[in-house]
C-alpha cells in the first residue's frame, strides 16, 4: 500500500493474510509447552490482533528471568553473550548426515575456522567475554545461555547430590556471571562508542 493511506483493521488483516504473514500467534500446544503448572513462560504484548507479539521465554535464561532469579540487566548480558556464541558459529553447523562421508577426510572443509570476518568478530567478542568472567562463571554461563542446560542438570554436573542445593548454587553463579558480563558489555560499549 502507498504511504499515508489509512487502513481499517479488516483491510490490514486481509493485507497481511495476502502477504503470507501469520498473525495468529502461538498455538495452544506451544503455550502449554511453555507452561509448567500455573507458571507461564511467555509474554504477550499488544492489544489488537495485528499488533500482538508473543515472546516465548521457556529456555533456561527465560525461566530464570520470569521467576525473577536474575535481573533484567543480567538476563540481557547473558543473552548477548549467547548471541555472540551463536553468531560466531560456535554451535556447529546444522547439516544432514551423509553416511558415506563419516570416515572421509575433507581437507578443504576448514572446520573450526570462521567463515567470514563478521563471524570472527563475534568469536573474538565471545572469547574476550569468556576470559573476562573466568573459567567457572564462563562454564555456567555457557551451559545456561548457549547450551540451554537446565539449572537442575547444571547442579548435578557441578557435583551436588541435592537438586535444590545444585539449582541454588547454579543460580548464584549465573547471577554473578550476568553481573560481570553486564560490566564487561558496558565497558566495551563505552570503548567502542
Amino acid at each position: 500500500m502507498a504511504q499515508g493511506v489509512t487502513m481499517t483493521a479488516e483491510q490490514l488483516e486481509e493485507d497481511t493474510a495476502s502477504a503470507g504473514l501469520d498473525t495468529r500467534g502461538p498455538t495452544d500446544e506451544r503455550k502449554a509447552h511453555a507452561s509448567v503448572g500455573k507458571e507461564e513462560f511467555f509474554e504477550a504484548v499488544g492489544r489488537a490482533k495485528s499488533e500482538r507479539r508473543t515472546t516465548m521465554l521457556d529456555n533456561t535464561l527465560g525461566r530464570a528471568l520470569m521467576r525473577r532469579n536474575v535481573s533484567e540487566q543480567e538476563y540481557h548480558a547473558l543473552r548477548r553473550y549467547g548471541d555472540h556464541w551463536l553468531n560466531g558459529g560456535l554451535c556447529g553447523p546444522l547439516r544432514s548426515v551423509d553416511l558415506d562421508r563419516i570416515y572421509a577426510v575433507n581437507l578443504s572443509g576448514m572446520s573450526g575456522l570462521a567463515r567470514s570476518e563478521w563471524e570472527k568478530d563475534h568469536r573474538d567478542t565471545y572469547y574476550a567475554a569468556r576470559q573476562e568472567i573466568g573459567f567457572r562463571l564462563g562454564w555456567v554461563a555457557d551451559h545456561a545461555a548457549c547450551y540451554d542446560t537446565s539449572m537442575t542438570e547444571l547442579g548435578r554436573m557441578m557435583g551436588y547430590r541435592s537438586d535444590a542445593h545444585g539449582r541454588e548454587r547454579g543460580l548464584e553463579l549465573l547471577r554473578e556471571a550476568g553481573y560481570r558480563l553486564g560490566r564487561f558489555w558496558a565497558e566495551r560499549d563505552r570503548r567502542h562508542a
